[in-house]
């Protein structure tokens, strides 16, 4: 007797209602944050919630796998710029890019900026990112548009800075972080600048 979880209509219902179930996670979590219950998560993607637990063993592991593929989306981002003709404007694309997503998503930022929610593949996505940004940002210094001393991680972990700087901003002017953006963009291509006075950051452990 066939067993019916390895029957072709079986997986494609099981691919089927992964894709539901990350689209309508993705979306209950960029709107309200982690607190999202798997429950409700299972109610918007029609779904029962003993399948969210079938395809995910936690919230935790849920919310790992949408940042993973919003992380690596940036990342795909970037390599597409390495060749780009103006190294700078590389640099403000992908940084644009990863502004624009922290500033839609409320769950993206919390994981992102909560390591007790992240695991060791949000890790090693952020590692990816930072690296694919460090090839861009070699790219400007070589050029000599971009000061010396920063690093892909520098420019990562800025715009975390940059989207917390506007975020009290946020609810009536949604752009602002716009502003603040171009202020750290001059800020590393400024020629008059000093050098950095502590050493860049280490990869984060994965």
């Amino acid at each position: 007797m066939t067993d019916r979880a390895t029957t072709p209509g079986a997986r494609a219902d099981m691919i089927r209602n992964r894709r539901q179930l990350l689209a309508a996670a993705t979306e209950a979590f960029a709107e309200r944050g982690v607190e999202v219950s798997m429950g409700e998560i299972a109610q918007r993607a029609g779904i029962a919630k003993g399948t969210v637990f079938r395809h995910f063993p936690s919230k935790n592991h849920l919310l790992a796998a949408i940042t993973v593929q919003l992380v690596d989306g940036l990342v795909a981002a970037a390599d597409r710029l390495r060749t780009a003709d103006d190294p700078v404007a590389a640099l403000r694309e992908i940084m644009t890019a990863g502004v624009e997503v922290l500033a839609a998503d409320r769950a993206f930022c919390e994981v992102i900026g909560r390591p007790s929610l992240q695991h060791a593949e949000v890790r090693g996505a952020i590692n990816r990112l930072c690296e694919a940004v460090d090839v861009l940002t070699e790219r400007a210094k070589k050029q000599g548009t971009v000061r010396d001393d920063v690093t892909g991680t520098d420019i990562v972990l800025l715009l975390g800075g940059i989207h917390q700087t506007a975020l009290p901003l946020l609810a009536h002017d949604p752009q602002a972080w716009r502003r603040y953006l171009a202020l750290a963009l001059d800020g590393l291509c400024s020629p008059a600048a000093t050098p950095l006075p502590h050493p860049p950051p280490a990869p984060l452990p994965e």
